[in-house]
């Protein structure tokens, strides 16, 4: 016999299971919008058509691209209520990296609890169908979705959400009343001829039980704006609906920034502007020492004291014109108009291109920056050729002298830089991107930074250097002033600027100079 136990006590059983699973889960009811035939007609048909339509709670806007907006999502208040404390109840992880910083949720495909579960079930079963339909593609069941929680300059900068398979994104906000000057705003950004982004066009405001869902897609450039409250959390679940990628065109390349062998001007402008402790030659070699052994150093008190003073003050002038520089998926500063820069500025500028401080940083370094550095390999040239007449002594056969560098074809490259002057304010970032992985090289980073005693770093401003492809932050530089940093890095070898938050007000902006030095 496979059973003692009689049939009817089988069965009991077997109710039980079921009912135990079935309480586990709260049905989530969907607005009645979703239900509606009719309404999901006319929401295809304007998808399609890509014009603007309103019914009720719903809205669908074509510009800057498609994007729909459902209010009271969910048709029960006390789901709501439940939901938010479910989740409130999570683990969160502190997430911060050069795109964004805010706090989320472990992945809720597999949470169990009878809210999340519920909404996890109605999102990606009977709205993902409705979804479909209005799209008329087929998506997958793919479930895609996590929980963040966005508190005082928390933030999101500026991306396009497009990963290989995404075709729909979507958040819905739990959040308590929402104002616009509580920051934490959707904002999304109309894009020019080569699929960049250009300006926010258009910015929602977090409302509870609200949905918001926008298409994937090259132009779909948005962010979270900065948080700015102090006593609200802005709770939301958002995640992707999978299925067919849009056809992308190939990524906008930027030109490569312009590079300049250095300026012939003597040691007589390191004399007038360089702190002359940095000018001893036994203080450089200890340098290049503590240099070569960790690739990055910082100097402080670099200028003499009167000349940074002079530079600070003139650095808050007028007269210099600033830009805008973006867009703003890649960075967000002001940079100088070389050209109105008043006379000390200029003459600072000077002295960071100028042949004496390339053989300077030659000495600090180490790095063939000049033609007096001797490269790498010219010790290992000279006891390779000693070695040769050492063999052919030894063997009497006759050797003839070679020419000069004769064993060396390769003709050494002119050593070169490029650089920004920049003023740093609120809302100020650079971020990593893929061109900028595609085109890395070895190169020396040099940051002179103009920012007041008061600059704190959890402001943000901050340099952050990364492997590429990890999140392992190798280094941080933060800026201080009249403290010249130096970093050497390598093919592998990122770096970004931290987004200046909204605690930075009270010290306006601060400026620094930023060059890159090649061999």
């Amino acid at each position: 016999m496979a059973s003692r136990r009689r049939p009817g006590e089988s069965v009991k059983t077997d109710m039980k299971k079921k009912k135990k699973k079935t309480t586990c889960e709260e049905a989530a009811a969907l607005c009645s919008l979703v239900e509606d035939e009719q309404v999901k007609k006319s929401v295809q048909e304007a998808w399609s058509q890509r014009t603007a339509h309103r019914h009720g709670d719903l809205e669908l806007d074509c510009h800057p691209f498609p994007h729909c907006i459902i209010k009271n999502f969910l048709s029960s208040d006390t789901f709501v209520e439940n939901l938010q404390r479910e989740l409130m109840e999570l683990n969160f992880h502190e997430k911060s990296n050069d795109l964004y910083k805010f706090k989320q949720s472990d992945d809720l495909k597999k949470r169990t609890e009878p809210h999340i579960s519920g909404l996890r079930a109605a999102l990606f079963g009977r709205f993902r169908s409705w979804l479909g339909e209005v799209l008329q593609v087929e998506l997958e069941p793919t479930v895609d979705i996590s929980c963040a929680r966005y508190e005082y300059t928390d933030v999101l900068l500026c991306h396009d959400d497009e990963l290989e398979g995404r075709r729909i994104a979507f958040i819905l906000y739990l959040v308590p009343p929402w104002q616009s000057s509580d920051g934490g705003t959707l904002d999304l950004y109309t894009t020019d001829s080569n699929f960049q982004p250009q300006s926010i066009v258009k910015s929602l405001v977090p409302s509870l039980n609200t949905l918001v869902l926008f298409e994937v897609s090259p132009v779909s450039f948005h962010q979270v704006s900065e948080v700015l409250t102090q006593d609200k959390c802005r709770l939301s679940l958002s995640g992707w609906f999978h299925g067919p990628s849009l056809e992308r065109p190939p990524r906008h390349r930027e030109p490569p920034v312009p590079r300049s062998p250095h300026l012939p001007r003597d040691e007589t402008l390191l004399l007038e502007w360089v702190n002359p402790v940095y000018l001893d030659i036994s203080y450089q070699e200890q340098i290049q020492q503590e240099f070569e052994d960790s690739s990055e150093i910082q100097l402080k008190a670099f200028l003499k004291e009167e000349k940074f003073r002079e530079v600070k003050e003139a650095l808050r002038l007028t007269q210099i014109q600033w830009t805008k520089r973006g867009p703003p998926n890649k960075r967000c500063y002001e940079a100088a108009s070389l050209d109105t820069l008043p006379q000390c500025v200029s003459a600072c500028w000077e002295l960071l291109c100028s042949e004496a401080f390339f053989l300077l940083l030659s000495n600090f370094t180490g790095l063939r920056l000049h033609y007096l550095c001797p490269a790498d390999d010219d010790d290992e040239i000279k006891d390779e050729e000693e070695e040769d007449v050492r063999e052919a002594e030894a063997t009497g056969s006759s050797t003839e002298s070679p020419p000069a560098n004769a064993s060396r074809e390769k003709e050494l490259s002119t050593p070169v830089c490029c650089g920004d002057l920049r003023r740093w304010s609120h809302g100020g970032y650079t971020l990593l991107h893929d061109a900028e992985a595609a085109r890395a090289e070895y190169a020396l980073d040099l940051v002179l930074p103009f920012c007041g005693a008061d600059w704190q770093s959890e402001f943000g401003g901050f340099t952050c250097y990364v492997a590429n492809e990890e999140d392992e932050e190798l280094l941080t530089v933060y800026p201080e002033d009249n403290s010249l940093a130096l970093v050497y890095r390598d093919k592998e070898t990122l770096k970004f600027v931290k987004h200046i938050n909204h605690k930075s007000l009270s010290d306006s902006a601060f400026y620094d100079f930023s060059f890159v030095y090649y061999e």
